[in-house]
């Protein structure tokens, strides 16, 4: 194993936040429950980095998966590249302010590892922009010339950040996308140009099928509903073994997953023996919990997720 791998694994634990112009500037109280929607850039100024950073400081979380993009255009920092594109105008679409950026510097006195969330299918839902990035609504199959472009979005990502990202996760990286592994190759090379000690996974598989999704990844995607299953060993299918999956409860009549959204569907002693255990296994345990507008958490996952932290 690399360096790099070994520093993942070391790190034991870490949270992911889906934090998206849908969900923190939407109409859903689970997300969003002080019911402010504003512009996309009121939104992404009013996260406080530095509370957010303490917070994860106080859980004695290793790293921290955060997500650039999801589906639509909107954007938690600029990116000239996909204003081309896209056809946007600076702070249309991409936020003008680098969230990232900021979270690297409030990071940086507690020594927590970023990692970045970034997607395959790119943003589908968004279909008022130019067809450059545009796969439909539903997606269609990937093309050449979608793959160059949106990687190249990804690649001045990569290049400005530099080796202040540690890992990524690239979501919708699925097959029936057309998402070969040579497509996919794209993608890790992108990532590799501004770090390439950068620690990748691809979600290929999905929701419940554990395994490598990508041949050129470093670590398994890993994405599960519950943690309910642990990895046998250090390594799965040649690759470093993880697992992500949501901490919160699943409302009533809501599909899916509970990503992104508040409570706990296990009690404190059952995550603390969870992630001894993946640990023990040597697998990283990612999970995620809500976190609001403003960078803060879910009350009682916080409260949860630091006395866990003590203990391990």
């Amino acid at each position: 194993m690399s360096n790099a791998t070994d520093r993942f694994l070391s790190r034991k634990w870490g949270v992911m936040n889906h934090y998206l112009n849908g969900m923190q500037n939407g109409n859903l109280k689970d997300r969003n429950p002080t019911a402010k929607i504003t512009d996309w850039n009121t939104c992404v100024n009013e996260f406080d980095t530095e509370k957010l950073a303490y917070n994860l400081h106080k859980m004695g979380a290793g790293y921290y998966l955060f997500t650039l993009m999801q589906g639509t255009k909107y954007i938690c920092a600029p990116n000239a590249t996909f204003d081309k594109y896209a056809g946007t105008n600076p702070g249309e679409a991409c936020s003008l302010r680098d969230l990232p950026a900021d979270l690297i510097k409030a990071f940086k006195k507690y020594d927590i590892d970023l990692f970045l969330y970034y997607t395959g299918d790119g943003p589908h839902l968004s279909t008022d922009l130019k067809p450059d990035l545009q796969l439909g609504n539903p997606r269609g199959t990937v093309t050449q010339e979608y793959v160059e472009k949106w990687t190249e979005v990804l690649h001045e990502f990569s290049e400005r950040y530099g080796t202040d990202v540690k890992g990524w996760w690239i979501d919708g990286a699925y097959r029936w996308l057309g998402l070969t592994d040579e497509y996919l190759a794209y993608f890790h090379r992108a990532i590799k140009a501004g770090n390439p000690d950068a620690v990748t996974a691809f979600n290929v598989l999905g929701t419940g099928r554990y395994g490598k999704g990508f041949a050129g990844e470093e670590y398994v995607a890993g994405e599960r509903n519950d943690f309910d299953m642990y990895p046998i060993e250090r390594l799965t299918d040649g690759k470093q073994s993880h697992i992500l999956a949501p901490l919160g409860i699943l409302p009533e009549n809501m599909g899916g997953g509970a990503w992104a959204y508040g409570g706990c569907k296990r009690n404190r002693e059952y995550m603390l023996n969870y992630i001894k255990g993946a640990n023990a296994a040597g697998a990283p345990v990612t999970v995620d919990i809500v976190v609001y507008r403003d960078g803060s958490f879910d009350k009682e996952q916080q409260e949860l997720l630091e006395w866990v932290g003590q203990r391990l």
